[in-house]
């Protein structure tokens, strides 16, 4: 049964999607058959692999209609034994389209079952909010990793993201970890950067993960090209730091 990882953090411009992206390569290289579900309505995990019209169906018409199976609208990615399950913008409408539905916040769980013996590790990429749609990543999870950008304000929001995980353990999913704390962003010139990264650490202790994701144009400049960091520029900080994290995950998972 695979591993399924939720990348949440309800604050924007942390590295959910950089992460979610390259962790999943980085993985894959490994030799993981690794699923990569995009639940972020824009859709940048997916415009990361495919031009949009390219994608004629998706998350959303899996998690809107029981009758769409999730491996209806998975497909292979350029990088060998990397799957993705795309998003388009109708995703943003998801909670509208459920309201009321008392399954609502299960529909994501509901569909990784059939599928879950088909792959080592499933990540899952999600909107900056703590909605429903986050809700069905953390319900659906086994795990739950925190990208905190090593900036101002760091830590805002963290204290909703840890009462959402909380609040998920007690009732919906009892079995969700948190598997760790990665610091993205990281410029290891200033003081501000060091500063925060020892706030991090006061605050989750030996949650954080002790390979940062330091600040890397490559990893900026990959997606443009529809790769990874590994194909993009597998010389690059960018891709030993992320080849370094999943060797952690790996370590804490298995």
């Amino acid at each position: 049964m695979a591993i399924i990882i939720a990348i949440a953090n309800q604050k924007g411009g942390v590295g959910k999607t950089t992460t979610a992206t390259n962790l999943a390569a980085a993985f894959a290289l490994k030799k993981k058959r690794t699923l990569l579900i995009d639940l972020d309505p824009q859709a940048n995990t997916t415009l990361t692999f495919f031009p949009l019209v390219e994608i004629s169906h998706s998350v959303y018409d899996v998690l809107a209609d029981h009758h769409m199976a999730l491996a209806d609208v998975v497909r292979p990615t350029p990088t060998p034994n990397l799957c993705l399950a795309p998003a388009k913008i109708a995703l943003a409408k998801l909670e509208a389209t459920l309201v009321g539905q008392f399954d609502a916040p299960y529909r994501l769980k509901d569909a990784l079952a059939p599928c879950r013996d088909q792959f080592d590790i499933i990540l899952i990429d999600t909107p900056p909010t703590l909605g429903l749609i986050t809700v069905n990543a953390l319900v659906a999870s086994t795990h739950l990793l925190v990208p905190i950008q090593a900036a101002y304000y760091a830590m805002e929001g963290s204290d909703d993201l840890l009462d959402t995980l909380s609040r998920i353990r007690s009732r919906p999913n009892p079995d969700l970890k948190l598997l760790g704390v990665v610091i993205t962003l990281f410029d290891k010139r200033t003081n501000l950067a060091r500063d925060i990264q020892k706030q991090v650490c006061a605050v989750f202790g030996d949650k954080v993960f002790k390979t940062v994701v330091n600040k890397n144009v490559r990893l900026e400049e990959s997606p443009a090209y529809k790769e990874t960091i590994f194909t993009f520029a597998p010389d690059s900080s960018g891709a030993q730091d992320y080849e370094r994290l999943a060797q952690e995950v790996l370590q804490r998972v298995e």
